[in-house]
């Protein structure tokens, strides 16, 4: 893959010599959270700040995935990257890629991704954890946003394969809440209907479990939409947890 730089973020990268691979690799900066040594490599993130824009920068050693296309393994980001290029095109509220290049150094394939930050956003685990303390009227905007999410996501015939609760990102605005989506390593095409969409929602359900049932029937029906099978689509999340219950 060649290397890419975002329009908008191309004079503010060459305005700091940031613009190339060989620049960022260089960068010296604390990470934000332990390495992530799957898959044979490690990966790492760190905050990076350019004047009044907020970034993260994502570099990464021989962290590889293989798939029939790439049998020897290609850096995760590499996919992240078609990911989220393929998430604007279908215009599904998603992180936005300034940078993306690999190189081979010293035999190991190295690559970076930076993103720009979601600076004023936070995660619904955020939110979650003081949950009862918000106002009705932001627990059921925050509910409805992702229901909302979830439902242009498969819309366009997406699965997030990931879709957690701090995958999801909130900002509160005049109107409710707006919601987009981080972490688009696992993301593919939806092929198998209801299956491939209960599989994905189930998780999310799962991990906010401080949620009413009646906050949980209205992100369904912000799902659904208005009309649409409220109760049977709870009954297949259920059945599918009970499932995975079953299965420890």
């Amino acid at each position: 893959m060649s290397d890419f730089i975002a329009a908008e973020d191309r004079a503010l990268l060459a305005e700091y010599q940031l613009d190339s691979f060989e620049a960022l690799w260089a960068l010296t900066l604390p990470a934000v959270d332990e390495p992530n040594t799957e898959r044979g490599g490690y990966s790492t993130v760190s905050r990076l700040q350019l004047g009044e824009h907020g970034y993260y920068l994502k570099r990464q050693t021989n962290h590889l995935i293989r798939s029939l296309r790439h049998p020897f393994g290609e850096p995760t980001f590499a996919r992240e990257l078609r990911n989220i290029e393929h998430y604007r095109q279908l215009g599904i509220p998603a992180l936005q890629a300034a940078f993306f290049a690999q190189r081979k150094i010293a035999g190991k394939q190295c690559a970076i991704l930076l993103t720009r930050a979601l600076d004023g956003w936070q995660d619904l685990e955020h939110w979650l954890q003081d949950w009862s303390e918000h106002s009705e009227g932001q627990r059921l905007a925050i509910v409805q946003a992702c229901g909302q999410l979830a439902r242009r996501l498969h819309a366009a015939r997406q699965v997030h394969g990931c879709f957690y609760p701090k995958h999801i990102f909130l900002r509160e605005e005049a109107s409710g809440f707006s919601a987009q989506l981080i972490d688009l390593e696992k993301t593919h095409s939806l092929l198998f209907g209801k299956r491939d969409r209960i599989k994905d929602l189930e998780p999310l359900l799962r991990r906010a479990g401080n949620w009413s049932e009646a906050e949980v029937s209205q992100l369904l029906l912000a799902y659904v939409g208005a009309g649409g099978d409220v109760p049977g689509w709870r009954q297949r999340l259920d059945a599918r947890q009970q499932h995975k219950v079953a299965r420890r």
